[in-house]
């Protein structure tokens, strides 16, 4: 274990829980009380826990959730809103800023895989950091919404670039300008989440999944996920130069040397055929 993860205790503890599990950290929201709204202070101290973690041995999947009933209820309309009134424009920038930085600058481009696991309620400004995380799974009867509309106001933040990356226009304009609520279910038909489970498997499925993550060679897995967000921006062309000179990085940064390990269990070995058998990493 290094050192970072033997002697330096993991930042939060007031609205930010980390739960350590066999390779998975469980990073939870913690303001029950207010369904996790999302306040300044959440927000500084997410950035900490997230900037630990990354270094940190005992974690190799994060999983994001919330404490209690809820997600995330969004944004607090009193702790982010109203504490940014007021003060000066140097401060309320810094405070923008921290939002941004974890819920979707730090989420998107994570050295470590994520999975947004939707316990609950699920409303406006969490739907940045659902959508940023790699994989979500949720609660089949958790509540949706984008309830911005019903207040005068537009989704902030931005939440409306979020939903355009995963939901089409058509659905997703009906529901920015309705205001309408819907389920995990329904999340799933929506592109939102991956799948929905009923809350009494909703752990456990996550751990599942974590699991199997924790199963493939970090380096590949994070060169994957890093190629195909920054090629879904690309033209053709340029994904195209990109990703030949993606797969040169992969092979030179990988220690565990995972081309040469895969081409000799396929091609030498007779073990392993895609589709029909399970790759091994090396010991």
């Amino acid at each position: 274990m290094s050192e970072s993860a033997a002697s330096k205790p993991i930042p939060g503890g007031k609205d930010v829980l980390v739960e350590f599990e066999d390779g998975i950290a469980w990073v939870q929201i913690n303001r029950p009380e207010k369904r996790n709204a999302m306040s300044v202070g959440l927000a500084e101290e997410m950035n900490e826990v997230l900037d630990a973690l990354e270094l940190d041995d005992r974690c190799g999947v994060i999983v994001l959730t919330g404490v209690g009933e809820a997600f995330s209820a969004g944004m607090d309309l009193k702790d982010f809103f109203r504490a940014t009134d007021g003060i000066s424009d140097v401060a309320r920038h810094r405070a923008y800023r921290s939002t941004r930085a974890w819920q979707w600058r730090t989420l998107m481009h994570y050295a470590k895989p994520t999975i947004a696991m939707v316990n609950g309620w699920c409303f406006g400004g969490a739907f940045t950091p659902l959508i940023c995380c790699d994989l979500a799974i949720a609660d089949e009867k958790a509540v949706f919404g984008l309830s911005e509309i019903n207040w005068g106001i537009i989704p902030g933040g931005v939440v409306s670039k979020a939903i355009a990356t995963l939901m089409g226009d058509r659905q997703a304009l009906y529901y920015v300008m309705t205001g309408k609520q819907f389920d995990g279910a329904k999340a799933v038909e929506l592109g939102l989440v991956n799948e929905a489970v009923p809350k009494d498997q909703l752990r456990a499925r996550t751990a599942e999944l974590a699991r199997e993550l924790l199963a493939k060679n970090p380096t590949v897995l994070r060169q994957a996920r890093m190629a195909y967000k920054f090629a879904r921006e690309m033209s053709w062309e340029h994904a195209a130069e990109y990703l030949t000179a993606k797969v040169d990085q992969t092979n030179f940064v990988d220690p565990e040397q995972g081309k040469q390990q895969g081409l000799k269990q396929f091609l030498d070995e007779k073990t392993f055929r895609p589709g029909m058998g399970n790759y091994v990493r090396p010991k």
